[in-house]
């Protein structure tokens, strides 16, 4: 429930006051939130050197090397390569911030964060490819008015704003190809968990990349044809690993653009994952306008992506998606009515919200021709 503006801009008046705030400090019913709201804007003050924590451990291997048991800092400091002072430093940080966490004997053991970093494979990849980022909002203000894009992010991806994708090169799409097929599994999960595909016949994955949400989708329903729709060099290197793992007879591949040229047809349900949050209005409409025009009266589109204004998952849709697609130079993240209101308008006949287990990670819309 959002406060009236009146009592919002009286709480503003009132912690804005240094006077109030050493009340709130002194006073003990007050003390504890005031200790959590300092803890928390000292976390928003010193967040990159969080990151940057992050960062090192996973530069230098270390939940990998800390998997099997507990190091002392003098070993870890002689197999990363480190000085031992500077070990220790970087060991203490990583402690603080849950990464890691102190063991017997002085030793250093995995923490709950470094533990479920092994357990989530996405999670290396992204973070290592945050330099990118990190290069354009080094001067945000500066990356904020030369418009969306012209920077490091917008140059990983290459599709971004680009005239022609569909002409782009191998080379030119492999490392964000490879990204997108280490996070896709956590959504793809989230997505399938709450949606049973096994009642459609065919199912397309547009802008499917690697085919990470299809080889999921594979082993939910074993008997629902599959088929693979994303630029031609990126639809080439999903052919090669569905050869490799013995998928090539189960998903069909086709390269193209969905801008230019037409979704095959023949599919009673088309997927798109985290692919409208990465284009403005105008390209995502004409996006949903091509799956439309591909599906028969009663097919179903299915949206999974993080979506604003979510409840428990803003800082990561608005605040960290917000600025990687200005970053990127391309889309922005939707609410789920807004994506609604897209697909209405590209002819669906209606829109269901449907509920998944982490919104931080996807949110689902299904909307039926």
């Amino acid at each position: 429930m959002r406060l009236p503006d009146f009592v919002l801009s009286w709480r503003d008046r009132l912690v804005s006051s240094e006077r109030f705030q050493a009340f709130a400090e002194r006073f003990p019913l007050t003390r504890p939130i005031a200790r959590r709201r300092a803890a928390a804007l000292f976390d928003i003050v010193s967040g990159f050197v969080y990151t940057q924590t992050l960062l090192a451990c996973l530069r230098l291997d270390l939940f990998e090397m800390l998997r099997a048991q507990p190091l002392a800092p003098a070993e870890i400091a002689a197999r990363t390569g480190l000085p031992e002072e500077g070990a220790r430093r970087l060991l203490d940080a990583a402690c603080a911030i849950g990464l890691l966490q102190a063991r017997s004997g002085g030793r250093v053991g995995l923490g709950p964060h470094g533990a479920a970093v092994l357990g989530n494979p996405a999670v290396a990849p992204m973070a290592l490819h945050h330099p990118l980022l990190y290069e354009d909002l080094a001067d945000p203000v500066a990356c904020l008015e030369r418009g969306p894009g012209g920077g490091a992010l917008a140059r990983y991806w290459a599709y971004a704003r680009n005239a022609e994708p569909g002409a782009l090169a191998d080379e030119a799409v492999g490392a964000y190809t490879d990204l997108m097929a280490a996070s896709q599994p956590m959504v793809a999960r989230q997505i399938l968990d709450a949606y049973d595909i096994s009642g459609h016949r065919r199912l397309m994955d547009v802008g499917g990349g690697a085919g990470a949400f299809l080889r999921a989708a594979a082993t939910r329903a074993p008997k629902t044809e599959l088929v693979l729709f994303d630029l031609p060099p990126v639809a080439r290197a999903a052919a090669v690993r569905f050869a490799a793992e013995g998928l090539d007879g189960r998903i069909e591949t086709v390269g193209g653009s969905i801008f230019t040229d037409a979704l095959p047809a023949g599919a009673d349900a088309i997927s798109l994952v985290r692919i409208l949050h990465d284009h403005d209005d105008d390209e995502a409409l004409a996006i949903l306008k091509a799956v439309r025009a591909a599906l028969p009266a009663g097919g179903t589109l299915l949206v999974g992506e993080p979506m604003a204004e979510t409840p428990g998952a803003r800082a990561v849709t608005q605040a960290y998606f917000g600025l990687y697609l200005w970053a990127m130079g391309s889309g922005r993240p939707r609410t789920p009515a807004e994506n609604a209101d897209l697909a209405l308008r590209a002819g669906f006949a209606r829109t269901r919200l449907v509920k998944t287990r982490m919104p931080l990670v996807a949110s689902l819309l299904v909307a039926t021709a």
